[in-house]
């Protein structure tokens, strides 16, 4: 199952642009679905945090699947507090959370079901 590639502890490549286009890429630590949700920590990620203010699309590899929804950036609450749980010392400025609009397996060549 493609969820699989974004469970908990996996390596994840994290892709976003600004309004004007400009890429940029993080890997991060998964920590999993929550409510139907990839949920990731942002520990240093200055860049990526500023794209994301400026456009809300993401694009997330894991394994051979690639992913791609709409982030949110939660700077408290429950989302937070789960990232601040298995943050390994790090100091946790937001939780990430991705709404997923489309699956697509990159081994396979195909769009898949969710």
């Amino acid at each position: 199952m493609w969820k699989n590639n974004f469970e908990k502890e996996k390596e994840l490549v994290v892709a976003t642009a600004s309004k004007e286009g400009v890429p940029n890429a993080n890997i991060v630590i998964s920590l999993g679905f929550v409510n139907n949700k990839l949920l990731f920590a942002n520990c240093q990620m200055k860049n990526t945090i500023n794209n994301l203010k400026e456009n809300k699309n993401v694009c997330v590899i894991g394994g051979y699947f690639r992913i791609k929804g709409v982030a949110e950036i939660l700077s408290e609450g429950e989302y937070v507090d789960i990232c601040k749980e298995h943050s390994d010392g790090y100091e946790v400025h937001h939780a990430i959370l991705v709404s997923v609009d489309e699956v697509f397996d990159l081994d396979k060549g195909k769009s898949v079901d969710f």
